[in-house]
């Protein structure tokens, strides 16, 4: 069996959601990178797609390496639905010169073909970018058929003294039009330089381990940050889909990569 024919056999598995009796563990705790090798995942990039001959994607003293020396992701073989998404990361030390902000992300709810929306596919960020951990973001691809998959999300929203769009519990119902929904905190003076940091952010300074967690249950989303709720929305489309760890031009490790299936 080759890779392509190999993807699509995992792609037919059943889809792991709330009250599902398959596979027999969906009650419990399913850590998705199990430390050694990556197992579960296959990797895409834009320039040499299936194929990874710069070794972007990797396991390194137990936690997933990814380089970001190209654009693309790490993607889970299976769709999930209804779960708690546990992951720890870390920014590595490559940047490539870059002066803007590490940038990375989690991509919730991916579907249709890899590489949709070039280098990425169609789904729901949680933004993981210095100053920015915790925001939300639209992706819309295309499928098959060139049409474009309505991915949208609403959030309650304010917007800040920047005139950015800002979560906020209890705040004005928005349905996203193309702008990113930035973090309830996230400091409107905060310049996109490399390493600064906004006055309350609460991702871990740099070199430490940051724990994000996406609670997707039906069609909500909420993210936490260190423990903190930052954003949530709801109304969203679709409700299913891959995980994806982003590579984007900075290097960044992720050490956990876990899941908890919801129960009704």
């Amino acid at each position: 069996m080759d890779r392509r024919e190999f993807l699509r056999a995992a792609a037919a598995l059943p889809l792991v959601q709330a009250g599902s009796k398959t596979p027999p563990e969906s009650a419990r705790s399913i850590s998705l990178f199990n430390g050694r090798d990556l197992t579960g995942f296959y990797g895409w990039l834009r320039r040499t797609k299936y194929e990874d001959p710069k070794k972007v994607f990797s396991v390194q003293d137990g936690a997933i390496r990814i380089t970001g020396d190209d654009h693309g992701y790490l993607a889970t073989e299976r769709e999930y639905a209804d779960y708690h998404l546990t992951v720890e990361y870390k920014w590595g030390e490559l940047t490539y010169g870059s002066k803007t902000v590490r940038n990375s992300g989690l991509l919730l709810h991916a579907v249709g073909a890899d590489g949709n929306r070039s280098p990425w596919m169609s789904s729901i960020e949680c933004q993981v970018a210095q100053g920015c951990v915790g925001d939300l973001i639209v992706i819309r691809g295309k499928n098959e058929q060139g049409e474009v998959v309505p991915v949208t999300i609403t959030s309650e929203t304010v917007l800040g003294p920047d005139g950015r769009t800002r979560w906020k519990k209890g705040g004005t119902p928005t349905p996203y039009s193309g702008r990113q929904f930035w973090w309830s905190d996230h400091d409107p003076e905060f310049k996109e330089l490399i390493d600064t940091r906004g006055r309350w952010d609460v991702e871990s300074p740099l070199g430490e381990w940051t724990r994000v967690e996406c609670i997707c249950r039906g069609d909500r989303i909420t993210i936490l940050v260190n423990g903190r709720t930052v954003n949530e929305c709801f109304a969203t489309f679709p409700t299913r889909g891959k995980i994806l760890l982003e590579a984007e031009g900075f290097e960044i490790l992720f050490r956990k990569v876990e899941l908890v299936p919801l129960g009704a």
